[in-house]
């Protein structure tokens, strides 16, 4: 980039933030490939180069488990996986700030979304069995408790945040972290928020077109107005994200006290008639169907790993992330088996089949004139669950982004506000083009399709590096039996559906993560830069007004 054009992007900014001071330079990456950025920090500080922190690459296979480096920082003197905070100087950083109670509502809050509220019926419908269904909505929440504690594990032995991606890194390399980087940002995540928005429009629209079903347009329109609004909070301020967060997971505790409250008083009144025959020998349900429908009910309790996303910023991890998880899981699962059972108090198995907002038709059999109630608290609980999804997904674009596996400028920060706007807003774009494309069923079963082969993987991670790395510090070690048990059911709930019904949409989602190679090895292994995107970057941080960031930490 010319003179002219650093000294034209720092002058640029100079005019909106006077009070800092800005130089334009190069951002290496691991990769060995560099790019013109602005770097920004608070005035009289000294501050060089774009990025502090330097993790691991390929090669991590260092014995102690150390898989990167500190550029700065004093360590902290307790929890030693705490490591160190960030430089003193730099002016966006992350700080440990997740308690034991936050953690709790963290896994609680993003779990309680949409899925109980749209999954009981499509539960059904796939066994055609009441007593198959609460087999498997026990089985989901076990299966999401087994596998939360292997990664309590893995995210007690690297604290770095990212999840899988960090995991993936220490244990196999740079290619299989850059594929889930790659399906994540362009898949996963947005997916998620995709179908929580459609849940959250569906229960909006539905009480004022109660005599006919929501237009399919109304609903989509509605989804894109949520997405809109949801980018907007996070955009603005990590303060105001995280307080609409706080305040919609409370609404959503008082839904599913509304529905528990009013199905014990159905049963108190002697309505058990759904609930006593269990219909086991009249089930039709085959081994693909029964994955499908464990797809369904896991919807309902995915969230359970998103605490690992952010355990930079875990207060003594070694303690609050496995006891967050063991003490919120099990109380989401005891939630979940009670309003499934407040649902059959109040309807019938073929009802619930019928309906597509499961609560509302419940609020409007019990609650009478209160009915309104119900799809308000219910489309509050969806828009602060798409929220948390959001806020989650921009940290992981952000982290795989400072390691130069997705475009730089997907890590940068807003200079006055510190909330990752490009990483929010290009989640926001593809969550926008699935809400346009696909119906909540569809996308929950390629969600959950995807999601599980790196679940899968992430437990392959840890049973590997318990063999290539024993000396790893482990401050919290799951049973071995553990991660073979997720990682079969893993294998499950991947094939038996391509077995019992192929669909084209598996081989699509198979070839679209191999396909992610293609980019990996040009750009990520061989470095090589489009001539162009030097000026895109450089132009988006001028639009955007967003920097590079320092982020340190140690295993």
């Amino acid at each position: 980039m010319s003179d002219a054009m650093r000294e034209k992007l720092a002058r640029l900014l100079r005019g909106s933030i006077a009070a800092q001071t800005h130089t334009v330079t190069t951002d290496k990456f691991q990769n060995g490939t560099t790019h013109p950025v602005l770097l920004y920090s608070d005035e009289g500080s000294a501050r060089e180069g774009g990025l502090v922190w330097r993790g691991c690459s390929g090669d991590c296979d260092a014995e102690d488990g150390s898989a990167g480096t500190l550029a700065d920082g004093n360590a902290n003197p307790g929890d030693k996986l705490e490591g160190s905070d960030a430089a003193p100087d730099d002016p966006v950083h992350l700080k440990r700030r997740v308690g034991l109670f936050s953690g709790v509502a963290l896994i609680v809050g993003t779990m309680i979304g949409s899925g109980i509220f749209v999954s009981p019926s499509g539960l059904l419908e796939r066994t055609g069995s009441v007593g198959i269904s609460f087999i498997i909505w026990m089985a989901c929440g076990l299966l999401s408790l087994l596998g939360a504690l292997a990664y309590a594990e893995l995210g007690t032995m690297n604290t770095s945040s990212g999840a899988e991606y960090a995991y993936f890194m220490d244990a196999f390399g740079g290619p299989p972290a850059f594929l889930f980087s790659w399906v994540s940002t362009l898949v996963l995540k947005p997916s998620q928020m995709a179908i929580i928005c459609l849940s959250f429009a569906k229960y909006a629209v539905e009480p004022f077109v109660s005599e006919c079903e929501p237009p399919d347009a109304l609903v989509k329109l509605v989804a894109l107005i949520s997405i809109v609004m949801i980018l907007a909070v996070n955009c603005y301020s990590v303060n105001l994200a995280t307080n609409v967060q706080n305040i919609f997971t409370a609404a959503k505790l008082v839904a599913i006290a509304i529905i528990v409250c009013g199905g014990a008083y159905k049963l108190i009144l002697g309505n058990t008639r759904h609930l006593q025959e269990p219909n086991f020998a009249s089930s039709t349900a085959t081994l693909g169907n029964i994955a499908t429908a464990f797809y369904t009910g896991l919807w309902a309790y995915d969230g359970w790993n998103n605490l690992n996303y952010v355990t930079e910023e875990i207060k003594n991890p070694s303690k609050n992330l496995p006891l967050s998880i063991i003490i919120g899981i099990p109380l989401v699962t005891l939630c979940y088996a009670l309003v499934n059972v407040s649902y059959l108090a109040v309807m019938s198995v073929s009802e619930m089949a019928d309906s597509e907002a499961v609560a509302v038709t419940f609020g409007n059999r019990l609650l009478g004139p209160m009915a309104w109630l119900m799809p308000l608290a219910v489309t509050i609980s969806t828009f602060g669950s798409a929220n948390g999804t959001l806020f989650v997904a921009g940290r992981l674009c952000f982290a795989a982004s400072r390691e130069g596996h997705l475009l730089d400028i997907l890590s940068y920060v807003h200079v006055r506000r510190f909330t990752p706007a490009p990483g929010l807003i290009f989640h926001s774009l593809i969550a926008v083009a699935m809400v346009l494309y696909g119906t909540i069923d569809s996308l929950i079963d390629f969600f959950s399709f995807t999601a599980w082969i790196f679940y899968g993987g992430a437990m392959l991670a840890l049973i590997v590096m318990r063999y290539t790395k024993p000396h790893a510090p482990r401050p919290y070690k799951v049973p071995i039996i553990i991660p073979y048990i997720v990682l079969i059911v893993s294998a499950y709930l991947v094939v038996a559906p391509i077995i019992d019904n192929p669909q084209w949409e598996y081989l699509y989602a198979g070839a679209f993560i191999l396909a992610g190679l293609l980019v990996y090895l040009p750009f990520v292994k061989w470095g090589y830069s489009l001539p162009f995107m030097d000026k895109i970057t450089v132009f988006l941080q001028m639009v955007l007004e967003v920097v590079p960031t320092s982020t340190t930490f140690e295993y």
